[in-house]
């Protein structure tokens, strides 16, 4: 089965594993001891990152190094990119109402 970066940030532990990884090289057991899930849980969501290419797992002794792929996340990103300018403008609505009902409400007092 082909997965791609979507499948990968769809799951809340594989995109707590990204935001771990993408600060230092980790080792699954490193990883498996942030979360109260099982090591082969852990093991399962590594797999997908892999296949995916987010993560790359390189094997150091008896030690399995985790370090993120951030060119891999480049889909995802410019697809949420899209919608940047769009939750700006209704954010922007958004805050004139409220400071024009702040300015009513300061009138009526």
């Amino acid at each position: 089965m082909r997965r791609d970066v979507f499948q990968a940030i769809a799951d809340p532990v594989r995109r707590d594993i990204i935001a771990l990884v993408a600060n230092e090289k980790m080792t699954v057991s490193e990883i498996a001891e942030k979360f109260a899930i099982s090591r082969p849980a852990i093991s399962k969501h590594l797999r997908i990152l892999r296949e995916c290419g987010i993560v790359e797992i390189e094997q150091k002794g008896r030690e399995r190094l985790c370090h993120i792929q951030p060119k891999n996340l480049i889909p995802a990103f410019l697809w949420i990119e899209q919608y940047k300018v769009l939750w700006e403008a209704r954010l922007d609505s958004f805050e004139s109402y409220l400071m024009q009902l702040q300015s009513k409400q300061k009138d009526n007092e």
